[in-house]
């Protein structure tokens, strides 16, 4: 439980940040990062970088620390064996040294303003309780797809089109490719949990028992971040499949039993029964517009949803959205 009054309480002074970022085998794309954030327009306000290596085997190790040397802030170079992004932050929380963290992702490139972005709005609300939400897209090269801007924007990756005109949002929008958060908060009410050993879920369950702490989300859309991920539908779906394992985990957590039972508990109706067997009929008679899900031919995005649902999750065990925050409102639906 937090101490009295610790959820109003001022942190120390907002003045510079702990940039976290989890990696494993992506030194290329990771490369671009940090050379973005040497580019920062405020690059005085990074007190230090933290790279923590998940066990990678291409090369990480000595371009980061090249890096290093030609960096004008501190650039730390962790590693550990093969645990997955949630041990790798803790590791970072445990490590930094500055009142607040930023958490992003190996393949996440900033623009200039990030970092002064998320450092200006702690300022603005120094409360202990307080995180900072920045806003992901793709990059505009190479052109993303009319499918991968549905998932990245509308659901299941992220539900950034809902956040719209927001400054509050709801703990369910903690996506750790971009927020900001007090070290002290974090050290005090609840890290990582580490049974989770791939990117899914695992922020969302800090971020349920951090909520209980009183953890408030403000977004700053303008602390802007380019995921550097191009997704095929085909990708996508493999993503949703591979989730299913976290989804698991996730049950056996205060979080999941929670936000995901009363969910399950709909498939059994006889309404979603008749939803599902309607939802793969017209999936079948829309056959055809599969062709296209990869195309830079615009569709209606619940087509993109049904078909995402038709060969994805349909077919996971647990049958959940990647984030509860996402445009999916059911589980398993389409």
């Amino acid at each position: 439980m937090l101490p009295k009054d610790f959820r109003s309480k001022p942190a120390m002074t907002m003045d510079a940040l702990t940039v976290v970022i989890p990696t494993y085998n992506r030194a290329a794309v990771l490369k671009k990062a940090l050379d973005a954030y040497r580019m920062q327009s405020a690059p005085e306000l990074i007190r230090e970088l933290i790279v923590v290596d998940d066990g990678s085997t291409d090369g990480t190790e000595a371009m980061v620390l090249q890096l290093s040397r030609e960096s004008s802030f501190p650039v730390r170079y962790l590693r550990q064996s093969n645990k997955g992004p949630a041990a790798a932050r803790n590791y970072g929380i445990r490590e930094a040294r500055s009142p607040i963290v930023l958490f992003t992702d190996s393949d996440i490139v900033p623009e200039r303003d990030l970092v002064s972005q998320h450092a200006e709005w702690h300022r603005e609300s120094p409360q202990t309780s307080v995180a900072i939400l920045g806003y992901v897209t793709w990059p505009a090269d190479p052109k993303p797809t009319p499918f991968m801007r549905w998932y990245g924007d509308e659901g299941p990756l992220f539900a950034y089109r809902k956040l719209q005109h927001k400054r509050e949002v709801s703990f369910s929008n903690f996506y750790t490719c971009n927020v900001s958060l007090k070290t002290d908060f974090l050290r005090t009410c609840g890290q990582f949990d580490e049974d989770f050993k791939g990117a899914a879920y695992e922020d969302l369950e800090l971020a349920y028992r951090l909520s209980k702490a009183g953890l408030r989300v403000l977004y700053n859309s303008r602390a802007i971040g380019h995921h550097h991920q191009f997704f095929l539908f085909a990708d996508a779906c493999r993503k949703a499949l591979g989730n299913g394992i976290a989804a698991r985990v996730f049950l056996q957590k205060e979080a999941g039993r929670l936000l995901l039972e009363p969910r399950l508990k709909r498939r059994s109706r006889l309404w979603f029964r008749v939803a599902k067997w309607t939802a793969i009929g017209i999936a079948t008679a829309l056959k055809p517009a599969r062709r296209l899900l990869n195309s830079y031919v615009p569709l209606p995005w619940f087509i993109y949803r049904l078909f995402f649902w038709y060969d994805g999750t349909r077919r996971v065990d647990v049958q959940v959205p990647e984030y509860l925050g996402s445009a999916s409102p059911l589980t398993g639906e389409p």
